[in-house]
């Protein structure tokens, strides 16, 4: 009988090969996968060692209790009902046993169809042997099937109230994320490979990494999604020229160097959240928002948060609201000489922005004559997957732990935003950093995103609480400074931009959000997510955005007789902000001699980091 393969010795092609799998050198392989071992000692003991010190308390606000709790309630359902158990688990095992059959006749030489496929946007079974070896094929199927099976239990159990629900749907997609089979050497073909082809040297390169990423994050692992020896805020991020012409305990102000012959008469004040660093506005030049309004002739003002520590403990939002949007006014009104100013907020800065609009209202305070709104929620009803970590017991459990330190640490609300979406922001960066071995690539947007900031603990918990919990802001119960507050005193022109795809202020929970204005409101959908579809430059010709009419009724409804078009988002504002008032003015040049003038840009508070 001929032997099937080529005189190299290789299978045929589109056929596996075996060669791939097999160790090459067992005493490198051996001496490496000691030397990984060794370095797995490492990591343990930097994340031990905080914790024999009560440097770490694991115990305060842990998400896996309310996690156990969650899916106990689950179980409770399924496996209280004997039939109703026989029933799910026959659901289950008839796809197994079809997905056996498949494998049993592909083993026999004939061709197949698969039970069942990978969602097209899936990235994570590229590599050709999770199609082409009956192996790994096998294990994809039988995962895709179970992570179904399981989301499907959620969906079919009864007597679960809405939270409960939305908790048990994005614990169990947590579950299943983690249990892919790609996230495993020896059930990732490729990982699987590149170990054998390295003699295992790759493990070595990820357990140093493991190591230095848990003492980066004292403690706790600080996950690396980008290179951040790339970075340097004020070189190659946060680069547009201007000056901190303004400082309190809270906030800095950042003046913007003008670049056109005139300028608008209304000055534009940012206040970005407080969550993250302002400079997702102020990225490279070519992606820099802040830059492109600039050029545009506007006068840009930005509120840059400081990272709070102890001493901010009892900063809650009237703080906020006084001592950074109100401090930022005085300034844009001292600088300028104009009481007439544009503002905007972004995610968070603008629900901040929102309620300060109100209470200025209540109190006489008119100096802002139109507001834009970037993926802003005022209305948390429908405030998608973020929901999961709210409600009295986690808020509760959360306080405690906040106002025994004064804040909230940066990497707790970064791991809660990284969850949102752990398939795409957690288990590619744990492969590649630390089973694979390599180091993340330069991406500006990640490393922002990495760079996470300090919560205070007031602010933290009045957030939480009025809006999360209570959604207080939308039905005018809100109280800040005395005052009970309404959304519909704002009677300004509003631009409210949602996007598509974002998981952090959905799409609908800012439609239904825009209602709650008095004033007129121009509701825009862009294309992409809560970072993306805020962030698209015109000249990248990415995406599309859809303008329509009033916000009212349904999303979907509106999206129907929305008109589609490519690209950036950016041109239609500048038009919109135009007919709000377009007199220009001689350009507010900063002078050398200038007494305001407390740091170069991007200033001192942006470089505090947690």
């Amino acid at each position: 009988m001929s032997d099937p393969r080529d005189p190299s010795g290789k299978n045929p092609p589109g056929e596996p090969s075996l060669d791939d799998y097999l160790i090459k050198d067992p005493s490198s392989f051996a001496l490496n996968l000691a030397r990984m071992i060794e370095q797995a000692g490492k990591a343990a003991s930097a994340w031990i060692e905080p914790r024999e010190k009560g440097l770490k308390n694991d115990l305060l606000a842990d998400p896996m209790t309310d996690m156990v709790k969650t899916l106990s309630k689950l179980s409770e359902y399924w496996l209280s009902d004997p039939v109703r158990a026989l029933e799910a688990q026959t659901r289950l095992f008839s796809s197994f046993l079809a997905i056996w059959t498949n494998s049993i006749r592909r083993m026999a030489g004939e061709t197949t169809e698969a039970v069942v496929t990978p969602d097209p946007k899936d990235k994570r079974f590229q590599d050709e042997d999770w199609t082409k070896n009956a192996f790994f094929d096998f294990l994809k199927q039988v995962y895709l099937v179970t992570g179904k099976w399981a989301l499907d239990l959620v969906e079919r159990t009864e007597g679960l109230d809405d939270h409960s629900r939305l908790k048990a749907t994005f614990y169990v997609r947590q579950i299943i994320n983690a249990a892919s089979p790609t996230n495993f050497i020896l059930t990732n073909p490729e990982l699987f490979k590149e170990t054998v082809a390295s003699n295992g040297l790759n493990l070595v390169y990820g357990m140093q990494m493991l190591t230095e990423d848990i003492i980066a994050g004292k403690g706790d692992l600080r996950l690396r999604q980008a290179d951040h020896s790339y970075f340097r805020l004020g070189e190659n991020l946060a680069t547009t020229p201007g000056k901190v012409v303004a400082r309190n305990d809270l906030a800095e102000i950042i003046q913007y160097a003008p670049t056109t012959e005139k300028v608008f008469e209304r000055p534009l004040l940012i206040c970005p959240p407080w969550i993250n660093k302002y400079y997702i506005l102020d990225l490279s030049p070519e992606k820099s928002l802040i830059r492109w309004l600039v050029d545009q002739g506007h006068t840009v003002f930005v509120i840059s948060w400081v990272n709070p520590d102890a001493r901010h403990a009892d900063k809650d939002w009237e703080a906020y609201i006084r001592e950074g949007i109100q401090f930022g006014l005085d300034t844009v009104e001292r600088r300028t000489g104009e009481r007439k100013i544009n503002a905007i907020g972004y995610c968070v800065g603008g629900t901040l922005l929102s309620a300060a609009l109100a209470l200025m209202a209540r109190e006489g305070d008119d100096r802002v004559k139109s507001a834009t709104f970037f993926t802003t929620q005022v209305d948390f009803e429908d405030a998608g997957d973020l929901k999961v970590f709210v409600d009295e017991e986690q808020i509760s459990a959360l306080e405690k732990a906040m106002f025994s330190e004064g804040y909230l640490d940066g990497m707790k609300m970064l791991t809660a935003f990284n969850m949102l979406r752990s398939s795409d922001l957690i288990w590619p960066y744990v492969v590649n950093n630390y089973m694979r071995g390599k180091d993340p690539l330069p991406f500006d947007l990640l490393y922002w995103n990495a760079d996470a900031t300090r919560l205070s603990a007031a602010n933290h918990s009045f957030y939480l609480r009025n809006c999360y919990l209570e959604n207080r802001l939308s039905r005018g119960k809100m109280v800040l400074a005395g005052h009970r507050i309404s959304l519909a005193d704002i009677n300004i022109p509003i631009y409210s931009l949602a996007a598509k795809e974002d998981h952090i202020a959905p799409a609908p929970s800012v439609f239904t959000g825009s209602q709650c204005f008095g004033g007129d409101v121009t509701y825009v959908l862009a294309g992409s997510g809560h970072i993306a579809g805020v962030i698209n430059p015109p000249q990248k010709r990415k995406y599309q955005y859809w303008t329509g009419g009033k916000a009212e009724g349904d999303l979907q409804d509106w999206l129907n007789n929305a008109q589609e078009h490519p690209g950036s988002w950016w041109p239609h504002w500048q038009e919109w902000i135009e007919n709000k008032g377009a007199k220009k003015v001689f350009p507010r040049h900063i002078q050398s001699n200038d007494s305001d003038v407390l740091d170069d840009a991007p200033g001192f508070y942006v470089r505090l980091h947690t």
